[in-house]
């Protein structure tokens, strides 16, 4: 019976706005709403004439300005408000409806309606109610207006009164923050979250570092990440996303067991409180017993469409035959070649019949284009033909695809990564029984072997990384001339590992190279462990020279993000340079017990 009642009530106040947008008269209206609004009513025209004025008391009005011109309710023995002439108690007093008409009703529909500069002034008033703009951003949002759903929903948090949001804005404005990511708008999607967390009500500000930890984990910044959790921590402590975020957090900082630990904590201490849906309770369980395995499985659920050809990869994978051999040969000056074979031609070329987005060959870790968009016919028709696997330019395809979307994710090594690198370091293996010589990048198709590796290297960094680590080294020895750019990646692996004498001796091995400032201070952290200061400071010196910035940025606490040039690539000596490794390496630093404060010194001195 409600639902009859609320599908009437929008179709009545639809009809009754448009009525009242052409002359914007009360008389005029009510006119329509014995004629026409009661025939939307079913034929009931006293419940068409008692909702009338309701309607209008609320509804804004271009004329005044997005004012509305309310009725004053009379009492029982006057005369009726819808002009009928009779006392009220006789008339629409006595009408009684299911529910309450809800009072922002009008200015949601107008929101709805208004486009250009109609829309820009009616926001600009100021007079829009908080539910009715964020009633009306969440429907542009749904309806695949985007510009709309941003603008409308701007101006729900443009509002100098935050007491006024409606709890419900919770969604909106992670839709917003979405809107913002989605459309480029970075420096808008920052500036709202710096306003949330500095006036806006503790629920927000709750969900505000939540967004912020979970952006800065998509970015790999660590350090910025940690902070955030501890400071969503304070503003919720009982919030059961913070578990998820913990979890999330401990696994890309490589403590799976302190993950686990800790959900096991989070289920404890929620369960007891008995507040939460059986949903979320059973979530909190599967996370404290497979921290990793439950935020993965969470991943192939929130896909959608690609749940299930996700899960079924994940199953192929799993079962995987040994890989076949390659075609390999040395040339004149004793370099390794390896050569795509017929067979493998072929099935590279089935394969992309349906993949259909090309490698970058100028990029190391480039497609021309974005595979994800028909994942679904790609995913299943690679789970019908296995052997299409055997190709090392599928294998080079689909790593790819997956580290792009999954690299920085480290709950999804085990299932997507890991099978991967069996078989190609099977094929890396088989280089390497053919005899000593660098397999260089340029030679024949020796970098689909590369980039293959390099691929998985960055996707198996945070979920296995001493796996990473070696098969990044396993690469070194076969390509000495360090095409991949692995050893800085190698350095930052022996670091976080406490090997400080193995990490030392990484940054020596090209000393005579161009300085590159992540092995420079991957040195000097290395020399500092190791006590040898002196060393050390000189190790800094060369830094300075390299990069004035990097110091600074990396003592302090707080510093704004720096972005690299359109292609992505920060220059070297820049403050994007010491940005991208303040974001890589920052929580080693703050780590390492005087670190931070030595690096203070040398700036003060």
């Amino acid at each position: 019976m409600l639902a009859v009642w609320v599908e009437q009530l929008l179709g009545f106040a639809s009809g009754a706005l448009a009525a009242i947008r052409e002359e914007e008269r009360y008389p005029a209206f009510m006119a329509w709403a014995r004629e026409e609004g009661a025939e939307l009513m079913g034929g009931d025209l006293a419940m068409a004439q008692a909702l009338a004025p309701i309607l209008w008391s609320q509804t804004p009005l271009e004329r005044a300005g997005f004012t509305s011109e309310p009725l004053a309710r009379p009492g029982r023995n006057e005369p009726c408000w819808c002009d009928s002439g009779r006392k009220t108690k006789h008339c629409c007093g006595a009408v009684a409806m299911p529910a309450d008409v809800p009072d922002h009703l009008m200015w949601m529909l107008s929101l709805r309606d208004w486009k250009g500069p109609t829309l820009k002034a009616a926001l600009e008033s100021g007079n829009a109610p908080a539910q009715a703009l964020l009633e009306a951003g969440l429907i542009a949002a749904e309806t695949g207006q985007r510009g709309r759903a941003q603008q409308i929903l701007e101006s729900l948090f443009k509002r100098a009164d935050w007491s006024r949001l409606p709890v419900q804005a919770e969604p909106a404005f992670e839709l917003l923050i979405d809107l913002y990511q989605e459309r480029g708008f970075i420096r808008k999607r920052a500036d709202l979250l710096d306003e949330v967390l500095e006036r806006g009500p503790l629920f927000l500000r709750g969900v505000a570092l939540e967004r912020l930890c979970l952006m800065h984990l998509d970015s790999d910044d660590l350090d910025s990440a940690r902070a955030a959790f501890v400071r969503a921590q304070q503003a919720l402590p009982d919030s059961p996303t913070l578990a998820y975020i913990e979890a999330m957090l401990l696994l890309h900082e490589g403590h799976e067991e302190e993950a686990a630990e800790r959900a096991r904590f989070w289920f404890r201490r929620l369960a007891r409180k008995g507040d939460l849906e059986p949903e979320q309770l059973q979530f909190l369980a599967d996370l404290a017993e497979n921290p990793g395995a439950t935020l993965a499985d969470q991943l192939l659920n929130a896909e959608e469409d690609l749940a299930e050809p996700l899960a079924s990869l994940q199953a192929l994978l799993a079962e995987l035959p040994p890989a076949p051999g390659l075609s390999l040969s040395h040339t004149a000056q004793g370099e390794l070649e390896y050569h795509s074979s017929a067979r493998e031609d072929t099935l590279f070329a089935a394969w992309q019949k349906h993949f259909q987005v090309d490698v970058d060959d100028d990029s190391a870790l480039g497609l021309k284009g974005d595979p994800w968009l028909h994942a679904g016919d790609w995913l299943r028709e690679l789970c019908a033909h296995p052997e299409w696997l055997d190709s090392p330019r599928v294998l080079q395809s689909l790593t790819l695809a997956l580290t792009s979307r999954f690299g920085s994710l480290p709950w999804m090594s085990p299932s997507l990564f890991e099978p991967l690198a069996d078989r190609l370091e099977r094929w890396l293996e088989r280089v390497r029984e053919e005899g000593e010589g660098p397999l260089l990048w340029d030679s024949a198709d020796n970098a689909v072997l590369l980039r293959s590796g390099l691929a998985l290297v960055v996707g198996m960094e945070r979920g296995a990384r001493e796996r990473s680590r070696r098969l990044a080294e396993r690469l070194l020895t076969l390509d000495d001339q360090d095409s991949l750019g692995l050893q800085e990646l190698v350095l930052d692996q022996l670091l976080r590992e406490g090997r400080n004498r193995e990490a030392l001796a990484v940054t020596e091995t090209r000393l005579d190279d161009a300085p590159v400032l992540g092995i420079l201070m991957g040195r000097a952290l290395a020399l500092f462990r190791l006590e040898r200061l002196a060393e050390a400071n000189e190790a800094l010196r060369e830094v300075r020279g390299h990069n004035p910035h990097a110091l600074a940025m990396l003592c302090a606490e707080q510093t704004r993000p720096v972005q690299p040039g359109q292609d992505g690539v920060a220059e070297p000596g820049t403050r994007a340079e010491a940005w991208q490794y303040r974001t890589l390496m920052r929580d080693q630093w703050r780590t390492t017990p005087g670190a931070l404060d030595w690096l203070q010194e040398q700036l003060d001195a």
